[in-house]
């Protein structure tokens, strides 16, 4: 007796998902807007986090100076 063959289908990722919601609800003005905004919103992000490390090592050499 033989198995049933199986079939491989990719199941989307939840992100796949809502782009598919989104492309259907948003204009692609709309769409490209909200990419855009989150973009910005990784990069301020990125820049904060940048910014703390930068201060904690400033600190860190005034502290080995003292």
């Amino acid at each position: 007796m033989q198995a049933a063959p199986v079939r491989a289908t990719a199941i989307p990722s939840f992100t796949d998902a809502l782009r598919a919601v989104e492309s259907l609800l948003l204009s692609s003005g709309q769409r490209t807007a909200r990419r855009n905004a989150w973009t910005s919103v990784l990069e301020d992000r990125r820049r904060a986090k940048d910014r703390v490390e930068a201060q904690q090592v400033l600190e860190q050499s005034f502290l080995v100076r003292r």
